[in-house]
């Protein structure tokens, strides 16, 4: 069996006639990072698979997090201590083992503006370096160390430290979100698993008080079909309530949404090695280092409104800038913001808490026989969400007589991970043989991995894709194209805005290298001039409309502003 299998499009038409045609063990919906999670946990158990999502891979929340992983340092002064370790085990896991081509540590500050925060955030920080080093796995970065003033002005010139006592230096974990859930999603189709995006449930199959399968629309294809499964398991974020609904409302799994903003800055506003981390009245703010860039948020709000497009309010941005610059010795303004995103967390939901105080840790039901739904946790402890989900669906397999094997999946690599490090030893040999430079290939290897090659393979067979995608520099015309015959995009937004994070980290949002990124499309997909003009409108009126939202001060004038853009006619 290949671990190289693509997303493409022929790809999920085999995977739609398969699902259509036969009875699965297990049907996952949702195409986060809790559903690809499960998809793959339920796969390599041996068990016949499905996945399907309405709209794109991480179209949802999974591509519009902190895109940290991490324990979570301040889930100990909640005293969450079983997350805060069950975290960290998987961020050690997830570095040294399953995807050390995707994870990489990242330094950050803890400014210390009182002399009793020492001892205090000191105390946190050996709990939060002993658990990593206590857990299963290896640690896989450097413990914290205490700094003064002058070490501190070494190491972030732009910080402003006359009032500070101090800095604690620690170290946490970074990955490109909708990149990791993509990749597992490709992962779990290596194994086997059906995987099909743009597939959206309509319905669910009963006999009786069980589900058996679903109704669902090949939303490319303008097609109805039947899924059948001994077990579904939604993993649907913050539609489950709709999903619940669909069940004539019978579940015990309410869930919350949360807004989270972030903002992202040029790398040159900031001038640090290492990135910040810093209280405020409802949260904590990380200013992160992405690259060319800074990623700083975020705020933790309800969401009352869509769902599909969370929007951004200018008070939500003077919000984050408002506490980022009393860290800095010149302060960033709405000038310096070169892209803005708005994610929505599926937390399950407590009694009356504002959700910054509701825990993360995951919820796991099965509302009727058939049916398993999973809400709550983080990017980090997706594997155990999945694997907790699994076990309960496999409750419901075994009183159907079938043996389930118990997870895997802490033995089982991300694609990409194998030859990662036999190639990256190889760089400078690869740059010689592909014609691209030593920077270049350092940039595919941070992105693909050991499925390097196969980029690579697009260039030689047409080095007028070796050129960087016209209207940015940052990614090679082949990104786009690969992006499409092996990552399972198949609108421009979904290139854009997840495959690349040009949506996010261009002032222009994108929009300059729309036209040329469509047209690499159409020559894969088949597009004529009419649907290339299509997508290229519908990505700008969508920048528009998120800059329109950008502009008004509460939730309700932002979305508003946001649901005003035309969907394409192929969205949901």
């Amino acid at each position: 069996m290949s671990l190289t299998a693509d997303l493409g499009p022929q790809s999920r038409s085999r995977a739609l006639e398969a699902m259509g045609s036969e009875e699965l063990d297990v049907l996952v919906v949702g195409g986060g990072i809790t559903g690809v999670g499960t998809a793959l946990d339920s796969v390599s158990r041996g068990l016949s698979t499905g996945l399907i999502e309405q709209r794109d891979w991480a179209s949802g929340t999974s591509s519009r997090s902190s895109k940290l992983v991490h324990g979570g340092l301040r889930y100990l002064e909640m005293f969450d201590f079983a997350l805060v370790k069950e975290a960290l085990e998987e961020r050690g896991l997830l570095l040294t083992r399953l995807a050390p081509h995707l994870v990489r540590p990242v330094p950050f500050l803890y400014p210390l503006h009182h002399t009793w925060e020492r001892p205090y955030v000191g105390a946190g920080l050996v709990l939060y370096d002993g658990m990593a080093m206590a857990g299963k796995y290896e640690m896989g970065v450097p413990k914290h160390k205490h700094l003064f003033r002058k070490q501190i002005e070494r190491m972030a010139p732009d910080l402003r430290t006359q009032d500070l006592k101090g800095a604690i230096r620690y170290y946490d974990c970074q990955v490109d979100d909708a990149r990791l859930t993509m990749t597992i999603a490709r992962t779990a189709a290596s194994y086997g698993a059906h995987v099909a995006s743009r597939t959206k449930v309509t319905g669910f199959l009963r006999e009786g008080d069980a589900v058996v399968g679903v109704t669902a629309r090949d939303l490319e294809n303008d097609v109805d079909l039947e899924i059948r499964a001994k077990v579904v398991i939604n993993g649907a974020g913050v539609w489950s309530d709709e999903i619940q609904e669909m069940v004539g409302g019978r579940g015990q799994l309410k869930v919350e949404a949360s807004k989270g903003v972030h903002i992202v800055v040029p790398r040159d506003r900031i001038r640090s090695s290492a990135g910040f981390i810093t209280k405020t009245e409802k949260s904590v703010l990380f200013v992160i280092p992405w690259g060319r860039h800074w990623i700083i948020g975020t705020t933790d709000t309800p969401w009352k409104h869509d769902l599909a497009h969370p929007a951004a309010s200018r008070a939500d941005i003077d919000y984050v800038l408002g506490h980022v610059n009393t860290l800095l010795k010149e302060p960033l303004d709405h000038e310096d913001v070169e892209g803005v995103y708005a994610g929505l967390r599926p937390l399950a939901k407590g009694e009356s808490e504002p959700t910054s105080k509701i825990s993360r840790e995951h919820t796991v039901v099965a509302p009727v026989p058939g049916l398993v739904m999973i809400a709550g946790g983080k990017l980090t402890t997706y594997r155990v969400m999945a694997k907790d989900a699994v076990d309960v669906a496999a409750e419901t397999l075994a009183q159907r007589g079938a043996s389930v094997r118990d997870s895997i999946t802490d033995r089982v690599p991300l694609i990409g991970a194998s030859g990662f490090e036999l190639r990256t030893a190889q760089r400078v040999s690869l740059a010689r043989s592909s014609g691209l430079s030593v920077s270049r290939i350092d940039h595919l290897l941070g992105r693909y991995g050991g499925l390097v090659d196969e980029v690579l393979s697009i260039v030689a067979d047409d080095p007028s894709l070796g050129e960087p995608l016209a209207g940015n520099d940052d990614y090679l015309a082949a990104e786009v194209v690969y992006a499409v015959t092996h990552e399972g995009a198949r609108h421009l937004d979904d290139v854009l805005t997840r495959r690349t994070r040009l949506s996010i980290e261009t002032f222009d949002r994108g929009t300059g290298a729309a036209r040329a990124a469509a047209a690499l499309m159409a020559g894969v997909l088949g597009w004529d001039e009419a649907r290339v003009e299509e997508e290229v409108d519908h990505y700008l009126r969508r920048v528009e409309a998120e800059r329109q939202s950008q502009e008004m001060m509460t939730d309700s004038e932002a979305d508003e502003a946001r649901v005003s853009a035309p969907e394409g006619s192929w969205a949901v």
